[in-house]
């Protein structure tokens, strides 16, 4: 534990829900949720106004339309949400060599190591210049959590939302934690509070009076030692700049149950091509090839090979693949599909078998590459106009009308809201979803002079994704999107 409150915890405020309506001015103070539109779809990201609603996320999106029927209902743009954090990463870099994200919208700064801050005044002054930054640079607001330890940091950077900073002095943690809910630390989900709540502990300073000894009897003994120590309020992780993978993957999440054996191995096919780009992306190779099914009764079956040696040739992950799907039964239906390497390495040791297959020409090593945060929409030759799918959400632009963002489609049309950052709420009109006026476009800058991200949609058929197109944060399945949602119309 620190003498001063030098390790800061940065968390963005509803990050996805707030990017949208900062760039969608006819959406700044109305409720707004990012996830997936299509039946199994999970709530992403609610802004506080839809939090009022009960709205949360990880929430069903069946759910959340109940509790808040008017709210904009938005397809996520990560490539979007990805320039963004990068913005922000950038100036936490500036602040110390030892920042660890957590996600796009969340991270650790070590301000001791970067020189820049010694005691509270020092950190808190850090604090609010970086928040102020953040502003000016994204047009977006954090929330800043400052502590002696990455726990405590975290825990004042909840307090402090939104959009404020929250510093714990040392030496006060167990005057904090002791009427807070147990909850509150980390690793300690519903069903380990549901476990300590019989035992007669709901609160930290209920773990502190029971001492060490009971809690390892409850919970084992790494998890209890733990579970004690930072009931005392001692949490001495460091701030780690790069942790290790250990693994890469994909999965996707179907709106409707997958029966057609080929339309299963197809997708397959597909998840290995998006994990060996990302792989690939990552700088890695891999030995084990992973095959995640989960059935129509919700059954998780995981297959797994490893190979001679690691890997990254797409040849190699995807027949690895496809003979794992073959020892799964899935007469009865699929819902979710997912393809890993793991047993990562930073070389590669050639496959003779692989090798041979590509100079017989069956492999697809010349393939061209697939976005790697959307399904590409079927059929993969190209697509007649007519039959482009628009998601909600996204980004256009009319030959005519400029910039815009689809705020819904279906029988056919497409509803278009023209409106760009900054400006006033703009005016809506419908298309033919064929229109050949009409294209997918490029997220434009939050604040002016800043560079934006692509567009999600860009190089997809008229901007459009696939009804199984799943992704989230970390790979969060269950973003399903499809044709024929449409969001809050004012």
């Amino acid at each position: 534990m620190r003498v001063a409150p030098t390790i800061l915890h940065l968390d963005m405020d509803a990050f996805f829900a707030a990017a949208e309506q900062a760039s969608k001015p006819s959406l700044r103070g109305k409720p707004v949720v990012v996830g997936g539109l299509g039946p199994r779809g999970v709530v992403a990201t609610a802004s506080y106004e839809a939090r009022r609603f009960g709205v949360h996320s990880a929430m069903p999106m069946g759910q959340a339309r109940r509790l808040a029927p008017n709210a904009a209902y938005l397809v996520p743009r990560f490539a979007f949400y990805r320039s963004i954090s990068e913005q922000v990463m950038r100036l936490l870099g500036s602040l110390s060599p030892l920042v660890e994200p957590l996600s796009l919208d969340e991270a650790f700064v070590d301000l001791e190591a970067g020189g820049v801050a010694a005691d509270t005044a020092g950190a808190r002054a850090v604090g609010e210049r970086l928040r102020a930054d953040i502003l000016a640079t994204t047009g977006l607001t954090g929330s800043v959590g400052l502590a002696g330890s990455k726990m405590l940091a975290k825990i004042a950077s909840e307090q402090a939302k939104p959009d404020g900073l929250a510093l714990i002095e040392p030496g006060t943690e167990r005057t904090l934690l002791g009427p807070k809910s147990v909850r509150i630390l980390p690793g300690v989900g519903p069903a380990t509070g549901e476990h300590l709540r019989r035992a007669g502990m709901t609160t930290v300073s209920d773990l502190a009076e029971a001492g060490e000894d009971e809690l390892v009897r409850l919970l084992g003994r790494a998890h209890g030692a733990s579970l004690y120590r930072m009931a005392q309020g001692y949490d001495d992780r460091p701030v780690v700049a790069e942790r290790d993978a250990k693994s890469v993957s994909v999965e996707d999440t179907f709106a409707v149950d997958l029966h057609d054996r080929v339309r299963i191995r197809g997708e397959v096919e597909r998840l290995a091509e998006r994990c060996v780009e990302r792989l690939r992306a990552s700088g890695h190779s891999g030995r084990t090839i992973v095959l995640k099914v989960r059935r129509f009764d919700f059954s998780t079956l995981t297959r797994s090979e490893t190979l001679r040696g690691p890997t990254d040739a797409l040849g190699v992950v995807r027949e690895a693949a496809g003979r794992l799907l073959d020892s799964v039964d899935t007469t009865g239906g699929v819902r979710l599909l997912g393809v890993g390497v793991s047993g990562l390495a930073d070389y590669t040791q050639e496959d003779l078998f692989a090798q041979a297959e590509l100079v017989e020409g069956r492999g697809t090593e010349g393939a061209a590459p697939v976005a790697p945060e959307v399904a590409v929409a079927e059929p993969t030759g190209p697509v007649a106009a007519a039959e482009r799918h628009w998601a909600p959400g996204h980004d256009v632009r009319h030959a005519v009308h400029g910039a815009g963002w689809v705020q819904g489609s279906g029988l056919g049309r497409v509803t278009v809201r023209f409106e760009e950052p900054g400006s006033a709420p703009g005016r809506v009109r419908t298309f033919a979803v064929g229109d050949p006026e009409l294209e997918a476009g490029e997220a434009l800058p939050l604040v002016r002079g800043s560079v934006p991200g692509p567009s999600v949609a860009a190089g997809l058929p008229g901007g459009g994704v696939a009804p199984s197109a799943a992704a989230g944060r970390g790979g969060a399945p269950g973003l399903a999107a499809g044709p024929g949602s449409h969001p809050h119309r004012p």
